[in-house]
């Protein structure tokens, strides 16, 4: 994610959270690990009422519970036009 960041020259606060138990995923509709959200929005455009501590798969990474670093562009992109409008 910071990679990106750099990359497309997007200088941004980025929040790690430690989900501690159920309860907390659930909180946070909490959609397994890793979760990139970027202002509240998830990279993969999922969505999810309830929360769970398991670990997370994305579609047509390469590397299993790593989001594909074209994914994580693509949201950074999205969320840079929107705040430019």
């Amino acid at each position: 994610m910071k990679d990106v960041l750099a990359a497309e020259g997007v200088v941004a606060e980025v929040n790690e959270v430690l989900v501690a138990d159920v309860e907390m995923a659930s909180d946070l509709k909490f959609l397994g690990s890793p979760t990139i959200r970027i202002n509240g929005l998830d990279i993969a455009e999922e969505s999810s009422n309830c929360g769970t501590l398991a670990c997370r798969l994305y579609r047509g990474s390469p590397q299993m519970g790593v989001p594909p670093m074209d994914m994580v562009r693509r949201a950074v992109l999205k969320a840079r036009e929107k705040g430019t409008r």
